[in-house]
C-alpha cells in the first residue's frame, strides 16, 4: 500500500457552538463516515446552547477542538479564535471543511482561504438580511456575505428566497439549495400516543384548546406576541405551552404573571417529546420573526398537527395558506389567524402540509448532501483561483 494510500482522509466541521452538531448535523457526521472521512469538529465548547451538553458527542468518534469563538463579530476573542484556527488547519490539513452558523462560517472561510488547505463549503442556516430584515442586517451582514462568497467553494442555502439571492448577487463557486437538514418524517408521523392521558399528565382538560410552541426563549423566537394576543383573545380555555430555555424566560414569566394568564400560559422548559407534545395538541403556533427553515415547524407538520405561523422567509417554504399565515410584528394579525384556525376545520389543510413536507424527508437530504461532497472533493481548493 502506498503512503499515499495510508494518509487517513479528514474533515473539519466548524460552527461558533457546540451545541449545533449534535442538535442539527449528526447525519452529515454520518455521512462524511461513511465516505470514510475521519471527522474534526472545531467549535466553543464552553457555552451552551441548543439545551445539550457534549457529551452527546461521547462515543460519536468526533474529535473535538476548543475554538474560543464569540457570537457578537467585534468580541476581541475572535482575533483569538481567528489565529486558534489558523493554527488546527495548519497542522491537521484536512481534505474537506464544512462551515456553519455565523462567527464559525465567517472564521473558517477566511481561514481556509489563508492556508489553501481544502475546499470549503458554508450552510447559511438563513441569511441576517432578508425581506423586511433592518436596514443595518443588510449594511453589515450582507456586504460580508457577499465578499466572503469569493472564498467560498460551495454555498448551500435552505430555503427558496435565500438561494434566489445568492444565485443573483453572490460569487460562490457554486450555489446549491438544500431544503433544511431534513426530517424523519416516519419518526413523528408513525408515533401513536394516547392523546387524553398526555394532555391529563400536562393538566389539560377534555374541554381545553392547547396550544403549542417550539423555540428558544430569545427575542427572535417571539414567544411575547403569542402570549399578548391570548390575552386579547380572552378565551380562558385555551392552554398554551413553550418549550425550550433561554435568556428570555426570567422575563416572559413576569410577563405572564403581569397578563394575570399564569392558568393559561405555561414554560415547560426543554423537552425530548416534541413529537408527542405536537400529537397532543391543537394547534400549534409558531411567531418567529427570522428563520433559515425550522426543523420544529417541519416535526409540526411531520406530526399531522394544525400549524399557523409567521408569514417569514423559510416558513412560507412549508405552509402556503394564506390564512394560516400572520404578521410577526402585529399582535392583531396573530389574534385574527388564530381566532380563523381555531373556529375552521383544519384537516385537509394538514394533509397539503404533509404531503409537501414530503421532499423534505431526511432520505432525499442525504442523497443530495452526500452528491455536494462528492462535488467538493473534485473542486480546486481555493474559490479564488478561477
Amino acid at each position: 500500500m502506498s503512503n499515499k494510500e495510508n494518509i487517513t482522509k479528514k474533515a473539519l466541521l466548524v460552527t461558533t457552538v457546540s451545541g449545533f452538531v449534535p442538535q442539527f448535523e449528526m447525519q452529515n457526521v454520518r455521512i462524511l463516515q461513511n465516505m470514510g472521512y475521519e471527522i474534526h469538529y472545531a467549535a466553543n465548547y464552553t457555552t451552551p446552547a441548543y439545551g445539550y451538553d457534549n457529551q452527546r458527542l461521547n462515543n460519536t468518534g468526533i474529535i473535538q477542538h476548543q475554538i474560543d469563538f464569540e457570537r457578537k463579530p467585534f468580541k476581541f476573542k475572535n482575533i483569538k479564535a481567528f489565529f486558534q484556527l489558523y493554527h488546527l488547519m495548519k497542522i491537521e490539513k484536512y481534505s474537506l471543511i464544512h462551515c456553519h452558523t455565523p462567527m464559525g462560517g465567517v472564521l473558517a472561510r477566511i481561514t481556509a482561504h489563508i492556508n489553501r488547505v481544502a475546499p470549503i463549503i458554508y450552510t447559511a442556516h438563513g441569511f441576517h438580511f432578508y425581506k423586511g430584515a433592518p436596514i443595518k442586517n443588510w449594511l453589515f451582514y450582507y456586504a460580508a456575505e457577499k465578499i466572503l462568497s469569493y472564498f467560498t467553494d460551495i454555498l448551500i442555502t435552505i430555503n427558496q428566497e435565500d438561494y434566489f439571492l445568492a444565485k443573483k448577487k453572490f460569487h460562490a463557486r457554486q450555489i446549491e439549495y438544500l431544503p433544511g437538514v431534513g426530517i424523519n418524517i416516519s419518526k413523528f408521523s408513525d408515533t401513536h400516543i394516547n392523546k387524553s392521558e398526555k394532555r391529563k399528565a400536562l393538566g389539560v382538560l377534555p374541554t381545553d384548546i392547547m396550544l403549542l410552541s417550539v423555540g428558544e426563549l430569545i427575542p427572535r423566537k417571539n414567544h411575547e406576541l403569542v402570549i399578548k394576543a391570548i390575552k386579547n383573545i380572552n378565551n380562558h380555555n385555551i392552554q398554551y405551552f413553550i418549550c425550550g430555555k433561554g435568556e428570555k424566560e426570567a422575563y416572559l414569566s413576569g410577563l405572564i404573571q403581569k397578563l394575570n394568564l399564569e392558568k393559561n400560559v405555561h414554560l415547560i422548559g426543554y423537552r425530548e417529546d416534541i413529537g408527542e407534545l405536537c400529537q397532543a395538541s391543537d394547534l400549534f403556533v409558531f411567531p418567529s420573526l427570522q428563520e433559515g427553515l425550522s426543523v420544529a415547524l417541519m416535526e409540526a407538520i411531520a406530526a399531522k398537527t394544525p400549524v399557523i405561523c409567521s408569514n417569514i422567509r423559510g416558513n412560507t417554504d412549508l405552509i402556503k395558506n394564506p390564512d394560516s399565515l400572520f404578521n410577526p410584528h402585529s399582535k392583531e394579525s396573530l389574534c385574527k389567524c388564530l381566532r380563523h384556525a381555531l373556529e375552521r376545520k383544519m384537516d385537509g389543510e394538514v394533509q397539503t402540509n404533509y404531503r409537501r413536507l414530503k421532499r423534505f424527508d431526511e432520505k432525499n437530504i442525504i442523497k443530495s448532501m452526500k452528491s455536494i461532497y462528492d462535488k467538493a472533493l473534485i473542486l480546486p481548493i481555493s474559490a479564488t483561483d478561477q
